[in-house]
């Protein structure tokens, strides 16, 4: 482990100070990459414009025509937050925009795989579609298109994967990752992408005249749902994507929010008037998740597009128990994933480059999140696989993916499919995450062929783990109101939330918790005591010790204590 203090452009901070940030913020954002103010207004007009994204104008003037015609729409979504999010944004969108045949379908993760299959295509032409629009996947279904065309229906596009050598025969794509596109921002979700369909699809309508500015409808009220999807998604908070996740918030704040998000907030137990990004990626999102993990993702996309209060607060509950049985699950498998992960190597040895491992007994729905942890401990690319449950699918393995910084997963599965043909049914995915699909019997090559390509691109300064930090903490920042000033802003992957570190005086320690798997310590910093608890680290610290931590507020009885949440120490 190893703790590097960011870089701090001293005039960018100085620059932002002036200018009227708060100081403790001007620093952390300087370290971000921020140099002036006007980079940090998060207002609605600074959106990047759509017209930046190639291929959405067909895409306004196809839906348009569509809609002139009365034609039925059906959107088929992804089964994770991103998806579900992407698909109530679409329909809700286009029943705004004054669509009346929207539907949609959310393809079975075990039955129907990921992305537009040919069966889903012939599912949705069976419900007797004429459009068929993609949200969040797409990008990769060559097959899937190709049938929808056979079949007679128009095929728009909306996606943010990395698309593969072949683009599907679609009338309309929409991706900032397609060839030839230049629109700014790489990174938007999938729900960010439909967002953008519908702006342009409303700006079309208005030069037809079906209604001007003052009539048009709002989308606005949609954020708050591209917030949550943006963020569950895990894609880098670019400057346009730190925009909409803020307006999303300021809208959840204000109490702005279709019935199923409030639900899911009192589901989990978070207060909306105070709304983070924490509680879309650690609270909301997951309980979404949980539906398409183990059961059928149609739940999470009813909660999101429903307006009765009462009938969204009975899904959030159903959300909820499915997401305590996906915990359940994901512990057992995290264990018994750990110990054949460990059992590749010996106590003194490390790891090795990369870690594949496989069970009968594990469920397809948690072998991310299981993949995620053991990342997590171990930093190493990992994989961790299932035996598929669709019928006739047994002697498959689906596996997902999650990387560390420096190693490209997608890509790494690329080469392993050259090197192997045959050996990867199908990949895809991003650079820190992906997913894939081998025979049973090809498991061991798979395994050694990513561990080769790991061993040739990864060298000993990539696997070693590193926490960046924005340095010491002065005291007078160590806040409850401070804290509570860094939780409002607008922090997530590629804008890393502020971490700090500092060599400590540990006073005490001892272990907490159901399992005595967590560290609470008692600390003197800068001179003041502290507490601070390390979320499942087990062992003892010595008496002095640089740590990286992030800050939290305790409430106990009322009274409001700033606590340090430890990420890792340098020993």
């Amino acid at each position: 482990m190893k703790i590097i203090a960011r870089d701090i452009p001293p005039r960018a901070a100085w620059a932002l100070e002036q200018a009227g940030v708060h100081p403790l913020l001007a620093r952390l954002y300087a370290a971000r990459g921020v140099r002036t103010k006007d980079e940090l207004d998060d207002g609605l007009a600074r959106l990047l414009p759509p017209s930046g994204l190639k291929g959405i104008d067909a895409a306004a003037r196809l839906l348009a025509d569509a809609m002139a015609q009365n034609l039925r729409l059906v959107i088929v979504a992804d089964y994770d937050c991103d998806g579900a999010t992407a698909c109530a944004v679409g329909v809700r969108g286009l029943r705004l925009l004054g669509a009346q045949n929207v539907d949609y379908l959310v393809p079975d993760r075990v039955t129907d795989g990921y992305g537009l299959t040919a069966s889903i295509a012939r599912r949705v032409a069976e419900r007797g579609a004429d459009v068929l629009i993609t949200v969040d996947n797409g990008i990769a279904s060559v097959e899937g298109v190709a049938e929808a065309k056979a079949l007679g229906l128009q095929v728009l596009v909306t996606d943010h994967h990395l698309p593969g050598p072949t683009l599907p025969a679609a009338d309309a794509i929409v991706n900032p990752n397609q060839p030839g596109c230049t629109f700014e921002s790489k990174s938007m979700a999938g729900v960010g992408v439909m967002f953008y369909v519908l702006l342009a699809l409303r700006a079309e309508l208005r030069a037809r005249g079906v209604f001007d500015a003052a009539s048009q409808p709002k989308l606005d009220p949609l954020l708050t749902l591209v917030a949550l999807g943006t963020v569950a998604d895990v894609v880098k908070l670019d400057a346009n994507n730190r925009r909409l996740v803020a307006q999303g918030l300021r809208r959840i704040r204000a109490g702005q929010m279709p019935a199923g998000v409030a639900a899911l907030f009192t589901a989990a137990g978070r207060k909306a008037p105070v709304a983070t990004t924490f509680d879309f990626g650690f609270a909301l999102g997951p309980r979404i998740n949980a539906a398409g993990r183990l059961a059928d993702m149609t739940l999470g996309i009813e909660c999101l597009l429903t307006d009765d209060t009462a009938r969204a607060a009975e899904l959030a509950a159903t959300l909820d128990g499915i997401n305590r049985e996906r915990r359940e699950i994901e512990g057992g498998m995290r264990d018994q994933a750990m110990l054949m992960a460990e059992s590749l190597f010996q106590e003194d040895e490390e790891p090795p480059p990369a870690i594949s491992v496989f069970d009968p007994d594990f469920h397809e729905g948690v072998v991310g999140i299981v993949a995620s942890r053991i990342k997590d401990k171990l930093h190493r690319p990992t994989f961790v696989f299932a035996a598929s449950s669709a019928p006739g699918k047994e002697h498959e393995l689906k596996g997902s993916g999650r990387s560390i910084p420096g190693f490209h997963l997608r890509d790494a599965l690329d080469l392993v499919a050259k090197r192997h043909p045959g050996v990867l049914l199908k990949f895809g995915g991003h650079a820190m995450a992906a997913g894939c699909t081998v025979a049973e019997e090809h498991f061991e090559v798979f395994e050694q062929g990513l561990a080769q390509v790991a061993q040739e691109w990864l060298d000993a300064a990539t696997l070693t783990r590193k926490i960046e930090t924005d340095g010491p903490l002065a005291p007078e920042y160590c806040r409850a109101d401070v804290v509570d000033t860094l939780h409002r802003e607008v922090w997530g992957q590629g804008f890393l939330p502020p971490t700090f570190s500092e060599e400590v005086q540990v006073l005490s320690q001892r272990l907490v918790g159901e399992g005595k798997n967590h560290l609470s310590l008692k600390l003197i910093h800068q001179g003041n005591p502290v507490d601070a608890i390390w979320f499942g680290h087990t062992e003892q610290l010595p008496a002095r010790v640089l740590l990286a931590f992030r800050l939290d507020v305790n409430e106990w009885k009322g009274e409001r204590k700033v606590q340090f949440l430890v990420e890792g120490a340098q020993l």
